[in-house]
Parts: C-alpha cells; structure tokens; sequence
C-alpha cells in the first residue's frame, strides 16, 4: 500500500509547488517555535544550511509524530550573508535596511528538505541558490517599497522573484524550485525511490 504523504507546512508556494508536480497529499503545519529552534544553533555558531536542515527536520518530525504512518515532507530556508542568517523585516523601514544591506552583492539562499516517517528520519537533502543583487540607491529602494508595500514584509530578502522584486537583480544561480523552498527534483526522486509516486 503506498504511504499517505504530508506536506509539513502551511506555505502556499510550498504546496502550489507540490500540486503542480501533481502530488496527492496533505498539508499540515508544524507545530514548533522556529525561533525557538534556531536560537541556540546560531549561538553556537551553526552555519546558515544547518540551521535549515534542523527545521526542515524538526518540522517534519514534529508532523509525523502526529500522522506515524505518513511519509512526511518537511522543508525550511534560510538566508545568508556570509554567516550571517536573515530574518523576515518587521516594518517598512527594516526592508528598507535589508535592501541596502543587499545591494551590489550576491546573498545565498538554503533550502532543505527531509522525509520522515514513525519519527525516522528517512532522507535529507540541501540545495543553494546565488542571487546577485544590482547596486540600489537609497531613493530606488525608497520608491520600490512603496510600490509593493507590505508585500515586501513576508519574505526574508524583502522581495519577491515573481513579482517586482526580479527588477533588483542582476544574476541568479539556482533552480526555481530551490528558490522558491523546495528542491523538488531530489525530492522526487527520492519519494520515486521510497515508492511514494508511481516511479
């Protein structure tokens, strides 16, 4: 009988992506405190892909825990700087400093994914993107934010790729599917490989 599969998360590009792979499966979000969880790997000094392999991992667990039986998929980004992780701006002014810290640089994005099921930790996989951020002047960044608004609050960079926010950029490096928070090509295989999809 082939395992009912979970998606651990309540992120619409997270499940947008699975559906148009045409995946059957449910969404459950996770039921950690991801602050809470990453505040003593960044005093320890974790690097920015450890710190989204524990999540992508603690969120599936955290699920499967509650489905034992279910293939459960659980996936987490972060974003770097060198060593240095971003969190989501609070405000308009905090976006403002994200993209002035961004500019003329390139930043990383680490997208991990686990499968876990009865509490086993089945399979993990890292994959990056490279953006490279166009040089922005103050009054750019300024008009750019009124543009897209609060929009900019709810991602990490404080733009977004399929919208306005492409406009920043000058190089990309990655799949869009690691951009977006799920590799799933790797993915794929490895549910192919678990006989979770017809193979």
């Amino acid at each position: 009988m082939t395992p009912k599969l979970i998606l651990a998360s309540s992120s619409p590009f997270r499940r947008m992506l699975m559906e148009n792979a045409g995946l059957s499966f449910e969404s459950h979000a996770a039921r950690i405190d991801e602050r809470a969880v990453e505040a003593p790997l960044e005093k320890a000094g974790a690097k920015p892909d450890a710190v989204a392999l524990v999540l992508a991992r603690a969120k599936a667990e955290e699920v499967s825990s509650r489905f034992p039986k279910s293939l459960v998929i659980g996936s987490d980004q972060t974003m770097s700087l060198g060593d240095n992780v971003f969190h989501k701006p609070t405000n308009l002014a905090d976006a403002a400093r994200h993209l002035q810290v961004l500019s003329g640089v390139t930043h990383r994005l680490n997208s991990a994914v686990a499968i876990v099921s009865n509490g086993v930790v089945l399979w993990e996989h890292l994959a990056h993107a490279e953006l490279t951020m166009r040089p922005l002047t103050m009054d750019f960044i300024s008009r750019h934010l009124a543009r897209v608004g609060e929009r900019a609050l709810s991602s990490v960079g404080a733009y977004q790729l399929e919208g306005e926010g492409i406009q920043l950029f000058e190089k990309i490096e990655g799949d869009y599917f690691t951009i977006l928070g799920l590799p799933m090509l790797p993915l794929l295989k490895k549910l192919r490989e678990l006989g979770a999809i017809d193979g």
